[in-house]
């Protein structure tokens, strides 16, 4: 696959999801290595949607541990239950936050986020990991990045 990709412009968001989807799977499709596939995938995202921050914490014993990502400096490890991104890996589901600094515990690796997604990638029915997406806007996430991501992390479990 080309270096590049194709993100129609003037176009909503669930058509740039519908158009990145299948380019982001064929990037995955023929690579073995997760590291690089995740980097991939977090790059591919950064660049369609110019978010604030995108990137996975992988579950490793007891903590979340920061893995491939696009965007400033991160916390490096997080607590099961603690922040948006223990939150879900806890829960084992999606967690949609619209206001950061209105959700309890959130943990603020940048005062520059605003609002955020977290959405669970499962390998043998547990959370291996979870993909973290940051905006520097308010309520700049909704059912249709939830639908998307969701869908775009499922296929990364298939394949992890």
């Amino acid at each position: 696959m080309s270096e590049s990709l194709y993100i129609p412009e003037k176009a909503t968001k669930a058509e740039k999801y519908e158009a990145i989807f299948p380019q982001i799977e064929a990037l995955i499709s023929g690579e073995p290595d997760l590291y690089a596939n995740l980097a991939n995938i977090s790059a591919a995202l950064k660049e369609a949607f110019d978010f604030f921050w995108v990137g996975f914490y992988l579950a490793k014993e007891n903590q979340l541990v920061l893995g491939p990502f696009q965007g400033p400096i991160a916390c490096t490890r997080i607590s099961m239950g603690k922040g948006v991104c223990g939150t879900a890996w806890k829960e084992g589901k999606t967690v949609l936050v619209s206001d950061v600094d209105a959700f309890p515990g959130h943990i603020a690796c940048s005062s520059a986020s605003k609002s955020e997604i977290v959405v669970p990638v499962f390998k043998g029915g547990l959370v291996a990991m979870v993909l973290d997406v940051d905006s520097d806007q308010l309520d700049d996430f909704d059912e249709v990045d939830q639908k998307y991501l969701e869908k775009l992390m499922g296929m990364l479990g298939q394949k992890i």
